[in-house]
């Protein structure tokens, strides 16, 4: 497993070691002890997520503010632009954002920990998103910072607008959601 940092610290691609020859390929898609070796997170993941999503389709940004979850997320069949936003409002890089290509040909998995709104927009017909969470999922604590919000000033690459779910047609600004400390 190799790490690659962003330009926020804490928010890592990671890139499987991949076996592969004329039958296909093989990887080891995680392991606990070596993740937490080479990220220094010290996380247990409680919960896996899938989501399948059509072209154009995007999610988020989206965060729990108690049940707070870290994500890592890979995909695959397809591929995505995935964002993380640092949400934390004592961080020296509070309401910056970092991407990452995430498909099923390259095989990336962010790691987005507790602390960050996350979101991302299909690229392909069919993309499926497999993610991780370090808490569950809880409702009533899930927020929403609109996808488009000017302050953070997101250039997600779009040629057409977005298909967006009601929840995340009516997100809020990072000026007045809900943030952590």
């Amino acid at each position: 497993m190799h790490v690659i940092p962003t330009e926020i610290p804490d928010v890592l691609v990671i890139e499987p070691r991949v076996f592969g020859d004329d039958r296909g390929f093989f990887f080891e898609s995680f392991n606990e002890k070596t993740f937490n070796e080479k990220t220094g997170a010290n996380v247990r993941f409680v919960q896996d997520n899938h989501s399948r999503s059509a072209k154009n389709v995007l999610r988020g940004l989206h965060y729990q503010i108690e049940q707070v979850q870290g994500k890592l997320v890979r995909v695959v069949a397809g591929a995505i632009f995935d964002i993380a936003v640092d949400i934390r409002k004592s961080s020296p890089t509070f309401g910056l954002w970092v991407s990452c290509e995430l498909s099923a040909a390259n095989k990336r998995q962010l790691w987005v920990p507790a602390g960050f709104a996350h979101g991302f927009v299909a690229l392909e017909e069919g993309t499926e998103v497999l993610y991780k969470t370090t808490d569950y999922y809880a409702p009533a604590h899930e927020r929403c910072i609109l996808w488009n919000d000017p302050d953070l000033a997101i250039d997600w690459g779009l040629t057409e607008d977005p298909i967006l779910s009601a929840k995340d047609q009516i997100g809020q600004t990072l000026r007045t959601a809900e943030v952590y400390p």
